[in-house]
């Protein structure tokens, strides 16, 4: 996957990968400051493990076998340019395994499942204070001026 990344690869989480991507998915809800329950984090892993649902993941994984590394996506449909798009909903690498290009492998990736879907692009928003995220991003992509707003629903 690149120099940095050494023998990482990068697959769809298996059940051997559970309490993991657990503590992973722990961790990126506690890095957005989001409120994010066993029960929510069982039904999110429901849904990698049903080849129905829209939601597919990929996990980074050591050598070892530990995942190190997160990554959820979907398709979705983009009418204005009669295309389908892949959304990059939620990506997350262990403090620990950081500079080691395990984004980059992790996006790439999707990148990939893209390509060989005929997608047109991936996209995906991150926090205006995600410097670090940001700086991977900036150089793997290309920020958008798109601004987000959020219509809560009862």
């Amino acid at each position: 996957m690149g120099d940095m990344t050494g023998s990482i690869r990068i697959l769809p989480p298996a059940e051997r990968h559970r309490a993991d991507w657990e503590r992973l998915y722990a961790g990126y809800a506690a890095f957005y400051r989001a409120t994010q329950t066993p029960e929510m984090r069982a039904r999110v892993w429901s849904w990698l493990q049903d080849p129905a649902h829209e939601v597919e993941g990929l996990v980074a994984e050591t050598p070892e076998g530990r995942a190190v590394g997160l990554a959820h996506y979907r398709p979705f449909a983009r009418p204005l340019a009669a295309t389908t798009g892949g959304f990059l909903d939620d990506l997350f690498v262990d403090p620990e395994f950081r500079g080691r290009r395990v984004a980059d492998a992790l996006i790439g990736a999707v990148a990939g499942i893209g390509r060989e879907r005929g997608w047109s692009v991936i996209r995906w928003i991150t926090a205006d204070d995600n410097y670090r995220g940001r700086a991977v991003y900036d150089r793997l992509a290309t920020r958008t001026m798109w601004i987000t707003y959020d219509l809560r629903l009862p």
